[in-house]
């Protein structure tokens, strides 16, 4: 091989020797670039031996023509592997970076939960719901007649002051909002025939200061039971179950004398109070009486039955009527019905996931 073609040679083979020992030391892709504009542009050495390349005789020019176009294709193997070797770290690191472990449990959002009011109201309904009862609702916008006149409430009676129950204003005393469920009953009769097993939960509405144990607007259960043959004695029995099912079987429970215009007779409901268990030796809950009072009932005053027109001398029944706040806060220690209503986190998270 004459000078001019050993030339090339040993040019081309220095060439690809530079060109790997480039690639090689290119520490990013950064780099990589700038060893490939070094070792494949126009000014790199292997552009120079090719273009010697026509300095070359006939008979050696295509030989290292071969050679220079392998030199070449090394080149660019040796770089593509190397971007290949950098983007799968590049690719690595994000992901890395970025990944999302799907065998982790997620951050679940805040999960509300059912009311304590709501679930006592519902609590409660299930009770009587196991006994026969059915549900049965009214307006909350009342009308007198229904509210006073039909449940033998007269004119002069306290409840009927503007002192003690909202009017809605123009009306006079012929609309108000319902402070007690009871009006619910009188529908509940005059749209059925006998007999009648119902309970009839929701909002009343009374003038009353708020303090621990009273407010303005509250949440009320009624119930009434009209049938051939119903007697006091059913009346008790039915309260004794739902106080054992809602306060548990080993206290005791009582019917104290009491009066309500639309009952007759009438009693109040007593439970043993749960914390001093009747002793009410400095006890506060039941403030040194050994009972706590639950809710009012009687036997279903002739008045009712004959305002609906059913026969009184036929049927006879009971009712009764609880504050689902006081209930509520007996059953779960709360000392103040107030906190049911105020909302407070605290309060509400204390209540979630109770059964």
């Amino acid at each position: 091989m004459n000078e001019p073609a050993a030339t090339v040679r040993a040019n081309l083979e220095a060439a690809l020797a530079d060109a790997i020992e480039r690639v090689k030391a290119a520490a990013s892709l950064a780099d990589l670039e700038e060893a490939q504009v070094r070792t494949l542009g126009r000014k790199a050495p292997l552009s120079r031996a090719r273009s010697s390349l026509r300095d070359v005789p006939d008979e050696h020019r295509k030989e290292l023509g071969r050679l220079a176009n392998g030199v070449h294709a090394a080149i660019e193997d040796a770089i593509a592997r190397k971007r290949e070797q950098f983007e799968a770290a590049e690719v690595a690191r994000r992901w890395e970076l970025e990944r999302l472990d799907v065998t982790l449990p997620g951050d679940a959002p805040p999960v509300g939960s059912v009311h304590p009011l709501t679930r006592t109201v519902q609590e409660l309904v299930d009770i009587f719901i196991g006994l026969g009862y059915r549900v049965y609702e009214g307006p909350e916008i009342e009308l007198s007649t229904y509210n006073f006149d039909a449940l033998r409430t007269p004119l002069e009676h306290p409840s009927r002051s503007p002192s003690d129950t909202f009017y809605i204003e123009g009306r006079g005393d012929e609309v108000c909002l319902r402070p007690q469920t009871s009006p619910v009953q009188i529908r509940t009769m005059e749209t059925q025939d006998p007999p009648v097993y119902g309970v009839m939960p929701g909002r009343v509405y009374r003038r009353d200061a708020q303090d621990a144990t009273h407010l303005a607007g509250f949440t009320q259960l009624e119930g009434l039971a009209v049938d051939e043959g119903i007697t006091m004695g059913d009346l008790k029995g039915t309260l004794v179950h739902f106080a054992r099912a809602v306060f548990g079987t080993t206290l005791a429970v009582r019917l104290r004398p009491h009066f309500f215009p639309f009952t007759e007779p009438s009693a109040e409901l007593d439970v043993q109070c749960f914390v001093c268990r009747g002793s009410g030796a400095g006890c506060r809950v039941c403030k040194g009486e050994g009972w706590i009072e639950v809710l009012g009932c009687g036997m279903v005053h002739p008045h009712l039955l004959e305002w609906v027109g059913w026969d009184p001398e036929r049927l006879t029944g009971f009712a009764f009527g609880m504050g689902i706040e006081r209930i509520a806060a007996l059953a779960n220690g709360i000392p103040d019905i107030r906190y049911l209503w105020e909302n407070d986190l605290r309060i509400l998270r204390h209540f979630r996931g109770v059964a």
